[in-house]
């Protein structure tokens, strides 16, 4: 393994998706830590508080001149690892400006109470658009693949932002949509009126039901395939699902209790889905 390999594995170890990559063959494997490792960084620059904005401004900038030059076949300065992947699996560079694009909206300024056509639109370009250059790498054909991809997407974007309420708005940030707020009776704009408030309980069971749509229609779609097969996506919808189900029990009524991965059983999950191949 080379250095990159190792380096791009690292920053990929920490997450909740690593199982999910660790069962894919060699090739794929890396690819994934390739991507994985692009999406830490550019949302580590969107997450940087101790950045002014025109500062991560430009770092994101200067990604997506990167990944431009790495297309053109000229210098792809800090995007050079993500180069086999790339040829390998002929990703799409509007995927990875996509990606830049999602996290240039929270660098832009905070994302408070978005409306439904922005939050989605927020989720295509973090979620759906990691998940397009992932389908690619996992073999799926274009079209299951794109729909698996906009579904698991927002599947698991809609997840983390459940799970993250008040991780967010200590920073100033409320990803729950204005519709759904609005609906529960709740004042748009006042973060900490917000969170306080028990009604957010309903805001957030009305996003847990729409991530459960895109999760359904994500396992019809996954369902349709051979058995054994797509053991990533599987594994990760399983995991998120579980989330969900134990985010849905524990309610979002305040004080709210972090709910995390249940590791072992992410563990078990991805035995059973071995012993199918």
């Amino acid at each position: 393994m080379t250095a990159t390999s190792l380096a791009t594995q690292g920053r990929a170890a920490g997450s909740s998706f690593y199982a999910g990559m660790r069962v894919l063959p060699r090739p794929e494997r890396e690819a994934m830590y390739a991507i994985y490792a692009f999406c830490r960084e550019v949302d580590d620059i969107a997450d940087d508080q101790r950045g002014d904005r025109a500062a991560r401004g430009a770092a994101l900038e200067a990604w997506r001149a990167d990944i431009a030059r790495l297309y053109a076949g000229g210098d792809p300065g800090q995007a050079h690892y993500l180069a086999p992947a790339v040829r390998r699996f002929d990703l799409a560079r509007a995927d990875f400006d996509a990606v830049i694009a999602g996290m240039a909206m929270d660098v832009a300024g905070d994302i408070c109470c978005p409306d439904a056509a922005d939050l989605d639109l927020y989720c295509d370009r973090v979620a759906s658009a990691v998940g397009r250059l992932s389908v690619r790498v996992f073999g799926m054909e274009e079209a299951p693949g794109l729909a698996l991809a906009h579904h698991l997407g927002r599947a698991l974007q809609l997840t983390n932002i459940l799970r993250d309420v008040d991780e967010d708005a200590a920073i100033g940030r409320v990803y729950l949509p204005a519709e759904a707020l609005a609906a529960a009776g709740l004042p748009l704009g006042d973060i900490a009126a917000i969170t306080a408030d028990p009604r957010i309980d309903r805001a957030c069971r009305a996003v847990a039901a729409e991530a459960r749509q895109h999760f359904d229609a994500a396992r019809r779609i996954l369902a349709a395939r051979p058995r054994g097969h797509l053991i990533a996506p599987r594994l990760m919808a399983g995991a998120y699902g579980v989330l969900l189900d134990r985010m849905e029990a524990a309610g979002w009524a305040p004080p709210r209790r972090r709910v995390r991965h249940n590791r072992l059983a992410i563990l078990g999950m991805m035995i059973r889905l071995r012993l199918l191949r």
